[in-house]
Parts: C-alpha cells; structure tokens; sequence
C-alpha cells in the first residue's frame, strides 16, 4: 500500500516539496498509525474474553436451544455492539475487526469458538488440538497446520466441557479422558491433564451431513464398481462381514455404505460407544455406551448392550467396532440366527483381523481350546474386507477374501478382490490398479439360490 502511494506521489504535482525524505516520513507515520490501530493477539483474546463473560451475564442461557439462531443473531450483535461502546476507549476498533469480533462471539455463544470454521469447512476430515495454541487439521489425507488458537487453557477446557457435556458425559481429573460426539455425528476424543502433559489434548474426526455412497468411493477411485456389486451383493445375501483397517482408513464410512444395501423391511439395532453410523433406513434402534458415574458405578459396555439387543428381535446387528469382550457375543450372534451382522475391527490385514478376534475372545476368560474357538470364528464370519490409507492420503478398498472353513488348525481365507500397487509418481501419488484374482468365491452359489446376480465375468482375473 505504501509503494502504491509512494508512485502515485512521484508523479503528482502535488507530491510533497522535499522529496524522498518527506515521502519515506509521510510512510513512517502512515505505518506508524497502522501500527497503533492493530491489535496485539492477547489484548485481542482479553477483549474477546471480556465481552463474552459480560454477554453470558446478561442473557439466560437456558432459553438460547429453544429460539433459532438466525433470531437470536441480531440481539446477540445488538449487545456485543453495546459492550463494544462501553470498551471503547481501552481497545480502538475499525470495521474489519469489529465483523471478525461479532463472528468469533457467535462461535463461542453458538457453537465450539475457534473450532466453528474448521467444522464449517467440507474440506477438513480432522481437527487436531495439541494444546491451546497449537491447533491442525487433516486435508486430503494430509496434515496442515492452522492459526486457529485459544485464548488459554482454561478457554479449550470450556470447549470440551461443552461437548461432552452435551452427550451426557464428564470429564474431569478422575475421569481425564473421555470418547463423544457432536450433532452431526462427528466423533470427539478428550484427554486433559494430569495424563496430558502439555495441556488438554483434542481430536475430531468429521463426518459428513450427507454420508458418502458407493457412487461416491467410485469417484474418488476407492473402490471399483465391480468391487461395489460383490459388496452390495454380500450384504444382501446376509453373509456376516469384518472390515478391518487402521485409523482413519475409512472403516466406518465404508460400514455406512455397506449398510445402505440392507433392506429397507428389516429390522437393525446399532451398538457404538459413540454414536456416529447414519444409517438412512427407518425401522433402525440406535444403542450406546454409557461410562461409569463419579462412584465408579452404572457402566454399561458394548457386551451388555449385544446380549441386550438379543431380546430385541433384531434382523441385523450392526457393531460400530469391536474392540473387546463383546467379540464372543458378536460371534455367538453370528452362529445363532442372526445373519448379516455387520462390524469392524482395527487390522493391518485380513489374518492380523482374525487373529484380533481370538485374543479378544481369548481375553473373556472363558477356557476354549485354540482349535475350537477358531471353528467358532470361521463358522461366524463369511467375509473379511480390509481398508487402507496410503501414504499420499488417499483411502482405498486393499482386499476383499472370503473365510473358507479350517486347513488344519488354521482358519483358510481366499482373495477375491485386491488393490496392487506397482509405484510412486513424481508427485508422490500411488500408482496401482484393482484386480479380480479370479478365484469364484463360494458363497457365490447361495447368491445364486437367493437370486442375486451378478455381472458376467467379474471374477476373471483383469486390471481395472
């Protein structure tokens, strides 16, 4: 802007008689002055501080749920103008930052302060808070860092106690780290010292308002469509289905998708220890975790929620993860009528998922002998679909194989479907292609019976 102004004098009449010198005073001042009006960040956040306590003093919290917020708006900016008057000679604002003001009070009053344009932006998959002035998030698979930042460590503590409060939970020193949700289902992770070294830590996985489709992970070259029909073909046949993968690989999003080939007619329970399927089906009954109160008493787990939804009549289960003693009830679900049960499992492969599984029925206490409790799981589960995250960030469909029965004292598995990377390009995305390995799976003769086809030759060993 100077050297804007600086041209524009050079070739005036009216450029100040003493030339250079006078201009480079005249620049001086200017930058001078512009100095005086900015803000310093802490006065900024102090500022800010001030007016929101001053707000939350003169308005009734408990009625700001039951207006809209496009109503309350304006009375909310009416009062923030009337207290920026009355500050008005301590912090000098031009019109810019008085706009940036009203927002960031909204965000606080309204929603998650610092966090609401993260949570505004489609692009952001993930929210990471390392402390309160440390703030990043995950964009196509990779991480940025943000000037996004809180006033203090108290100002992030309000904004998770904000959030697990409104699920009903609590965190605090005896209870210092806690899993929730927001509303649009996205899931929240907190830990708070004295387990967080350097100040609470924060992390919030996104999800979509409008959950991807098949059609969607064919876009971003997730999948194939020859993929989707065995997919879809696999869920309609009520064959029971582990997918397995590591964080942040798309195991949820692709369980979300599975369930939209569920019929509409059946009857689904869902069990989450944070709610964040968004099933599109009506008849579904929704169930969740619920941690132990301030007495250590009233926990209720993911096993007492399976051996519940039992007396519910289910016609599918839908396990959001299993992770612990609830694996040998889901099995014995599994093995008792309840077909078509959905779940997923932190893996690196289709074996490693397997073996997940055993340990985690192993850890039930229950003394089965090895050989019989894998029968148990390779007569419970029909098909293991492993996801992946690669290393340029994108998420993909690694393999599909199909648990055959026993070889011996092993559970047998058969690759039907698999991604193959053959490289790294230039800048740095990875090249590979899906095959059909061409082995015909064997559950592919009750498709038959059940009448479900599927397209012609889509086992014969192609690149796609």
């Amino acid at each position: 802007m100077f050297n804007m102004w600086k041209q524009a004098a050079k070739n005036s009449s009216l450029a100040p008689a003493g030339g250079a010198n006078e201009l480079l005073k005249v620049e001086d001042v200017m930058a001078s002055r512009a100095r005086a009006r900015a803000i310093v960040p802490n006065e900024y956040y102090e500022l800010k501080t001030r007016i929101h306590d001053r707000l939350i003093e003169m308005i009734d919290l408990s009625v700001l749920d039951t207006f809209d917020q496009h109503v309350l708006t304006p009375q909310i900016r009416s009062l923030v103008q009337q207290i920026l008057d009355e500050e008005h000679g301590k912090i000098p604002l031009n019109l810019g930052e008085r706009q940036k003001l009203f927002e960031e009070i909204e965000h606080e009053v309204f929603g998650l302060g610092p966090l609401e344009p993260l949570l505004q932006d489609p692009t952001v998959s993930d929210i990471l808070v390392n402390n309160y002035r440390q703030v990043y998030v995950e964009r196509f698979g990779k991480l940025e860092y943000t000037e996004a930042r809180f006033k203090d460590e108290v100002h992030l503590r309000k904004i998770i106690d904000k959030i697990v409060s409104a699920v009903g939970r609590r965190i605090d020193e005896s209870s210092p780290m806690v899993d929730a949700r927001l509303q649009d289902g996205s899931r929240v992770n907190a830990v708070i010292p004295p387990l967080a070294l350097d100040g609470s830590v924060l992390s919030i996985r996104r999800f979509s308002r409008e959950p991807l489709e098949l059609h969607d992970l064919i876009a971003f070259n997730s999948l194939t469509s020859e993929f989707g029909e065995l997919l879809k073909a696999i869920v309609k046949a009520r064959l029971n289905v582990l997918i397995s993968g590591g964080t942040g690989s798309g195991k949820t999003t692709l369980l979300n998708v599975l369930s939209r080939f569920i019929p509409e007619e059946e009857r689904i329970v869902t069990i989450e220890d944070a709610a964040e399927l968004q099933l599109k089906q009506t008849h579904v009954v929704r169930m969740e975790t619920r941690p132990a109160n301030v007495e250590g008493k009233g926990e209720i787990t993911q096993r007492d929620l399976v051996k519940n939804c039992l007396r519910m009549r289910p016609d599918r289960i839908i396990l959001g993860e299993v992770r612990g003693h609830e694996a040998f009830d889901m099995l014995q679900a599994m093995n008792t009528g309840h077909e078509g049960s959905l779940t997923t499992v932190h893996a690196n492969s289709p074996r490693d998922a397997l073996m997940r599984v055993e340990t985690m029925v192993a850890m039930t206490g229950m003394d089965i002998p090895t050989e019989f409790m894998r029968k148990y799981i390779s007569s419970a589960l029909d098909v293991v679909i492993q996801a992946a995250r690669l290393a340029d960030g994108t998420r993909k469909v690694m393999s599909i194989q199909e648990i055959t029965g026993m070889e011996g004292n092993v559970i047998s598995l058969q690759e039907i479907f698999r991604f193959e990377q053959v490289g790294v390009e230039a800048n740095g995305k990875i090249k590979g292609h899906f095959k059909a390995t061409g082995l015909r799976p064997m559950f592919s003769k009750k498709l038959e019976t059940m009448g479900i086809k599927l397209p012609p030759g889509i086992f014969e060993p192609r690149h796609s």
